[in-house]
């Protein structure tokens, strides 16, 4: 396989040499930082980015915050699922990690010994992305930028090829979108359940909120009652 990688017969195995070789050509402290980018930094972000969506969503409030809150939700078991899902066809495939079969990769992680295909890691942060994506476009989209530079850096470190990075952005991609119907018709009766709940609404709607629009209206009918008053 090293040779065809010389040969330029393999494009996959191409692609990983020149993809890697930036890591042999950047200083080690760099390396490092992409290390823990790529293993930890990228998908805490994104984490991070779907509770910074389901703030803002509660705290806006309105009549799609059950919907939008139950969407969030279906954002990290999607991607548990395509974890599960996942490890059947890395079992069926048993593709081993590139730098087993191929001499001179610059590996930023040792001791990673499972199958290569698909990658878990791109499967993980590219689920949790498009279930973002499907419940908030902005958040979303800035959530797809980083699980697709992740993909980048997995090849980069050195532990998969480009093709188990595709082949985790489409089992990511396949199962947030192809079971989000499903995934919604339940969750979003929870959602709005947990909603009318005077103790487990703020999960969904900040109480300020809920507050604020329910002394509005006795407010008005006062001031009208001091009008009506006042004129007679």
């Amino acid at each position: 396989m090293a040779g065809l990688a010389d040969s330029g017969s393999n494009p996959d195995v191409d692609l990983l040499y020149d993809i890697n070789g930036l890591a042999k050509a950047a200083p080690p402290w760099f390396d490092r930082v992409m290390e823990y980018v790529g293993e930890y930094g990228l998908l805490l972000a994104i984490v991070l980015l779907v509770l910074g969506c389901w703030w803002s969503v509660r705290r806006r409030g309105g009549e799609d915050a059950a919907s939008t809150v139950a969407a969030l939700a279906w954002a990290p078991l999607a991607a548990g699922v395509a974890v599960l899902v996942n490890v059947p066809i890395r079992g069926f495939v048993e593709r081993p990690r590139p730098f087993l079969d191929h001499q001179g990769l610059e590996v930023l992680v040792q001791g990673k010994t499972d199958y290569s295909f698909v990658s878990d890691h791109a499967t993980l942060v590219m689920a949790l992305a498009v279930g973002l994506f499907v419940a908030h476009r902005k958040f979303g989209l800035v959530a797809l930028v980083l699980a697709l530079f992740g993909g980048f850096i997995r090849v980069y470190m050195g532990v998969h090829y480009p093709t188990d990075v595709v082949g985790g952005f489409a089992l990511g991609t396949a199962v947030a979108l192809l079971l989000s119907p499903v995934a919604m018709a339940l969750l979003t009766p929870l959602a709005k359940a947990v909603e009318r709940s005077p103790r487990a609404g703020w999960l969904v709607r900040a109480r300020g909120r809920e507050s604020g629009q329910d002394t509005a209206v006795p407010e008005a009918r006062t001031d009208r009652t001091s009008e009506r008053d006042l004129a007679a």
